[in-house]
């Protein structure tokens, strides 16, 4: 099994995409942890719901990228995967910061 990691970081990358595109879809505030629901109180959670998605599918493009670079290195594939969930991670902060 010469692509492993690249199989495994694709099935997680698409279970973080698929989660994101729920909470789009269906926008309910519960469909959050309840450890996560109790320390936020958004005041539209409607847009809560459709902003924190949007930033939970970025994010998601971190796994993607590095399945991507498992296909050619592991080494380049891990740097990638440090790099862009920081990156990422980052502009999630970004988007849900008008969030309120």
């Amino acid at each position: 099994m010469d692509h492993g990691y690249s199989i495994l970081m694709s099935i997680f990358a698409g279970a973080i995409l698929l989660y994101a595109g729920m909470m789009a879809l269906f926008k309910d505030y519960k469909m959050l942890p309840l450890r996560a629901r109790t320390s936020v109180k958004p005041k539209n959670e409607k847009l809560y719901m459709v902003q924190l998605a949007k930033a939970v599918a970025l994010v998601a493009l971190a796994p993607a990228l590095s399945a991507l670079a498992g296909l050619w290195n592991m080494i380049v594939a891990i740097v990638v995967l440090i790099v862009s969930a920081v990156i990422f991670l980052w502009i999630g902060t970004k988007i849900m910061r008008g969030v309120q």
